[in-house]
């Protein structure tokens, strides 16, 4: 992938302030948008976007296909005339502020998105509708599944909460020739549940709708947006349920090993995400139909992908089914470039950010290098005093160590904020990230932050990519994930509405065009 010299923020729609309960694609993502292009950026990075599940993570999905029902703005809806003004007013218990509930919030939100949708299919106008059916049309190849399977599951999700069966879901729950997908017990569902079916496929012409406004009313402003796409799939996901012969599954449906990663930087006992692993030969008698069709229908919605733990094409670690955590499993040959040559032969040169952190084998570089994807350099993990050798320090991550073809960051979602970081790291490595970027001795983490992401836009790689929290120094309260965990306090992070002034804008915008970033050139 041949990129220009870019840079840009780092922030999930989620984040977003000022509407109930979550942060919406509605007015406030085109305030953020107008605040990018006062800042001189020209990339707007996101989280996947698909409808989240149990642990709220947009990285465990109902569908890889689907939009996030949460993200739709309401007020929106009401004035497109699909909704009414008085139905969408929020209880009490919903704050315009703060973190994210998603318990309140799902309980309140989507019984109205389902009201909205009911007053679409009765009162939309002649043109909408029409919309709505090539909608349908268009995206019926994985839409028909999703609408099944959500109509399916919030039935026996119901069921199973008033049986108090935990953890209840369609390979464990369902019945058999539903969870297996028999097609006479499929066709009984469709006809004695169309309504149900039906407005799952309104609510996500709703998000589509708003989403295709937003994003062209980026472009247009000159700003690209970088999606993101795990490399596995939810275990509780239509994906899975519908397309179980390109899993590693058993007649029931239950999964045989699960995906994760070994002990790592994150975690001493590795990170056991559960995801089923698919089955890459049956994937390829079918040419790997499912994937093309995953990276097509992503890029209909983002301008450049990052995929998520990249080096899985090359290994996935197993684990067997079972297991509490990650330690004992081994690692399995991918597809490698077989899958990259058929990605490349159906879709062309495709804007891919392969997320190669972790431990990165020489075949997981031969991979992303030989298709020219960029990787990732977190300046995070820049200071390691470990690495620190006879002959000086030369961690890979350092930005002078950088290569033009790469993305640079302060962090991702999945670390400290920048000056969380900093208020955790020993006083030596303190020390030796104001050595490096010639910081004063009495210099605050917030302002050693700001030096660190001007070391960032200032080296070689192609984009720089920031989250908003390390631009205005905001500590551990802001981090959004932390691997590993399920506390209830990852993904829940909203932004303030007072963030998004101009004298960050200005700073940030002066720091860029010194460093050559972001620069539109002038064709003779």
């Amino acid at each position: 992938m041949t990129v220009e010299r870019k840079s840009g923020i780092l922030l999930h729609p989620t984040c977003l302030p000022n509407t109930p309960g979550i942060g919406t694609i509605g007015k406030e993502a085109y305030k953020f948008v107008d605040w990018l292009e006062k800042s001189g950026q020209t990339l707007w990075q996101i989280l996947p976007l698909g409808p989240t599940g149990y642990g709220d993570s947009p990285y465990a999905s109902f569908s890889t296909f689907a939009g996030n029902p949460l993200m739709v703005d309401l007020d929106d809806l009401v004035l497109r005339g699909w909704g009414e003004a008085n139905c969408i007013v929020p209880p009490d218990y919903i704050s315009c502020e703060g973190p994210i509930d998603f318990g309140s919030v799902v309980w309140w939100k989507i019984p109205v998105l389902k009201s909205c949708a009911e007053y679409f299919l009765q009162k939309a106008s002649a043109q909408d509708k029409k919309l709505f059916k090539d909608f349908v049309k268009k995206q019926g190849y994985w839409l028909d599944n999703y609408a099944l399977f959500m109509s399916i599951k919030e039935f026996y999700d119901k069921k199973a909460q008033e049986e108090d069966k935990f953890g209840a879901m369609w390979s464990n729950y369902w019945p058999k020739e539903l969870a297996t997908c028999k097609e006479d017990a499929l066709n009984e569902w469709k006809e004695h549940n169309k309504q149900s079916i039906e407005i799952q496929k309104v609510i996500q012409f709703f998000f589509f709708t708003q989403w295709a406004a937003l994003k062209k009313y980026a472009n247009e402003k000159g700003i690209l947006i970088i999606g993101d796409i795990p490399i596995f799939v939810a275990a509780d996901s239509a994906d899975v349920w519908a397309n179980q012969s390109l899993f590693q599954l058993d007649e029931e449906g239950q999964a045989k090993a699960v995906a994760g990663v070994p002990p790592d930087y994150f975690s001493a006992t590795g990170q056991l995400w559960g995801n089923p692993l698919y089955d890459w030969e049956a994937m390829a008698k079918t040419k790997y139909e499912w994937w093309i069709s995953r990276i097509k229908a992503t890029l209909a919605l983002v301008d450049y992908i990052r995929i998520d733990h990249f080096r899985g094409f090359e290994a996935y670690w197993s684990v067997p089914a079972g297991e509490t955590t990650a330690i004992n499993g081994k690692w399995v040959p991918g597809p490698d470039h077989e899958l990259f040559k058929v990605i490349k032969k159906k879709l062309g040169d495709i804007p891919i950010i392969a997320e190669d952190l972790g431990l990165i084998t020489e075949g997981v570089q031969k991979l992303r290098d030989d298709f020219n994807l960029p990787g990732m350099k977190v300046i995070q993990f820049a200071f390691d005093l470990n690495e620190a050798g006879s002959g000086g320090f030369v961690n890979p991550f350092l930005p002078h160590m950088y290569t033009e073809n790469c993305v640079a960051y302060t962090g991702t979602h999945d670390n400290e904020t920048m000056v969380g970081w900093l208020d955790q790291a020993s006083e030596e490595e303190i020390a030796l990230v104001k050595k490096y970027v010639n910081a004063p001795e009495q210099c605050s983490n917030k302002d050693l932050g700001l030096l660190l992401v001007r070391a960032g836009i200032a080296s070689v790689a192609k984009f720089a990519i920031f989250p908003l929290q390390d631009l205005y120094g905001i500590g551990h309260e802001g981090r959004i994930n932390t691997p590993s965990t399920s506390d209830g306090k990852n993904w829940i992070w909203r932004m303030s509405s007072d963030l998004l002034d101009d004298k960050t804008a200005l700073w940030l915008k002066d720091i860029c065009n010194l460093y050559g970033r972001n620069i539109k050139k002038v064709e003779e």
